[in-house]
């Protein structure tokens, strides 16, 4: 008997990468203004208005499609395999140049947090990387590398605002990096002397993914 062809794979690949192209067209274009319509995300996009209430069904929804992806992308960075280090110091750099990336690629996302997101959620999404952060940072001071005279859930908030603050200013254009400034910056603000911190990152070279 002959087999009908089957169809589906490919629709779903093609309607997979629409609502990629359309999370895209909206991530540049909030980017370039916060206030973008849907309909300049369509046009950005290359597909009609319809076609994007078919993927989401709202700004609403379609800025939570891009927390979703910045989500998947900060546990993918958090998930990359390396071989095991003792020193806090090294691992925390390795932390932050591991997301410094995402942060950078999603920084629209804190322009809407105050109106599109809740505190809750923004929480949520950076639950992972502040358990990340806390764990090396406990591990840093027993090993007396960084300051102790704030507690370790405090002082991984304390990191998490500074790097926020910092894309916070790649938004404004007051500051531009590839995550190598932003991890020396980071050990500093640790109790790392700057020197040292600054040989912590070189050795450990440019981020993955970064053009020479």
């Amino acid at each position: 008997m002959t087999q009908a062809p089957v169809t589906a794979a490919p629709e779903r690949s093609r309607t997979l990468l629409t609502r990629a192209r359309i999370l895209e067209a909206a991530r540049q274009e909030l980017g370039r203004d916060p206030e973008s319509s849907l309909g300049d995300i369509a046009e950005a996009a290359g597909v009609v208005r319809r076609t994007v209430y078919g993927h989401f069904n709202g700004r609403a929804a379609l800025i939570e499609g891009l927390v979703e992806e910045a989500a998947q992308a900060l546990r993918e960075a958090l998930a990359v395999q390396r071989a095991p280090v003792a020193d806090a110091v090294t691992e925390l750099a390795r932390f932050v140049l591991a997301v410094w990336p995402v942060g950078d690629r999603y920084r629209i996302l804190l322009r809407l947090a105050p109106h599109d997101l809740g505190p809750e959620r923004v929480a949520e999404v950076l639950a992972p990387a502040r358990d990340t952060a806390e764990t090396i940072i406990s591990r840093g001071q027993r090993q007396g590398a960084f300051q102790t005279s704030v507690p370790p859930a405090v002082l991984t908030r304390a990191l998490e605002g500074h790097l926020l603050g910092l894309l916070d200013c790649v938004n404004s254009g007051a500051w531009s990096d590839d995550g190598t400034g932003t991890a020396t910056a980071a050990l500093i603000a640790m109790g790392v002397d700057g020197p040292s911190a600054a040989t912590c990152v070189r050795g450990l070279g440019r981020p993955e993914g970064d053009a020479a």
